[in-house]
């Protein structure tokens, strides 16, 4: 019998600090990029979107490459990228850790509108806010001191 296998993840990580690099226009063309490195990684961007000083993506990554791997060849590639091609003053970077939760196929919709409404979503709540909530959604320990590295 073949193997058969649908692993989705909504991955969370912020820029360096939370500075908010990400401006209108440049967002987009990040984003863009990053749909296009998941797939280098033979991976799937069903969704990525965000808000200036975060990224949400909602991805399918085959169960042979882990989700750290992963997660770091994506941020890293896309810093790359940023760095020499935007022509940004400061050195663009992101922060050490990220978040990804699973998330079941019943839920892919929501997930793509809630990616889809971050714009709008953090006139009322903040990145930080965000995240702990999700944090606690998914019933993940952690240590407050390291959440935003």
């Amino acid at each position: 019998m073949s193997t058969h296998q649908q692993l989705l993840y909504h991955i969370i990580f912020s820029t360096k600090n939370r500075y908010r690099w990400l401006t209108d226009g440049f967002r987009e063309s990040v984003f863009a990029y990053m749909a296009g490195t998941a797939k280098e990684l033979n991976g799937f961007a069903l969704k990525v979107g965000g808000f200036y000083d975060h990224a949400h993506l909602l991805v399918r990554i085959p169960a042979k490459i882990a989700v750290a791997d992963f997660v770091g060849k994506l941020k890293s590639s896309t810093s790359k990228h940023i760095n020499e091609s935007s022509g940004l003053i400061k050195k663009f970077g992101w922060q050490d850790g990220y978040g990804a939760f699973s998330v079941s196929v019943s839920a892919k919709d929501a997930v793509i509108a809630y990616i889809e409404k971050q714009m709008e979503h953090h006139k009322a709540q903040s990145f930080e806010d965000e995240y702990l909530a999700m944090l606690a959604k998914h019933e993940v320990d952690y240590d407050e001191k390291y959440v935003f590295d």
